[in-house]
């Protein structure tokens, strides 16, 4: 994928192995997978997050190489169904925590004219995806604004 604000070309990613079930040695139960989801949820992970905890950690320590194999549903569709879904979708709120981190940098040092420039990109990433989610995943009058951000947050 080509990068936003810049001329330069974007890397591409890796591809998964094409598996159609889960390995032999991860014989683990779809409904523990989706207790251990939910549990991590309500500690306050992401869904990437889970992810990558399933696969380092597992449960009850055999590790979890792909949850929809395993489970035939998504992290996101586990959590749907047990109503333990965060109120902003996970892209916006890294997007919002970095803008917030930003903007606090810059009003410490006014003179970091690359901050700034960092601001105002993540800034118009946020005002795009905020578009893209808005009426389904976010309010319908929703506005990026620092406070708002930061109460968010």
């Amino acid at each position: 994928m080509a990068r936003m604000h810049t001329d330069r070309r974007g890397s591409s990613g890796s591809d998964h192995p094409t598996a159609d079930e889960p390995p032999e040695w991860s014989d683990v139960d779809a409904d523990e997978i989706e207790e251990r989801v939910v549990e991590l949820a309500e500690q306050g992970h992401d869904p990437s997050q889970i992810g990558m905890k399933l696969r380092d950690e597992g449960v009850k320590g055999t590790p979890v190489p792909d949850v929809k194999l395993a489970t035939g549903k998504k992290v996101k569709e586990i959590l749907e169904e047990n109503d333990a879904e965060s109120d902003l979708p996970e892209d916006l709120r890294n997007l919002l925590e970095r803008s917030v981190r930003l903007y606090e940098h810059v009003e410490e040092n006014p003179q970091d004219h690359q901050n700034k420039r960092a601001l105002q990109n993540t800034e118009s990433k946020v005002r795009r995806l905020a578009n893209y989610y808005r009426g389904d995943e976010i309010d319908e009058d929703f506005k990026y604004t620092y406070e708002r951000a930061k109460e968010l947050l």
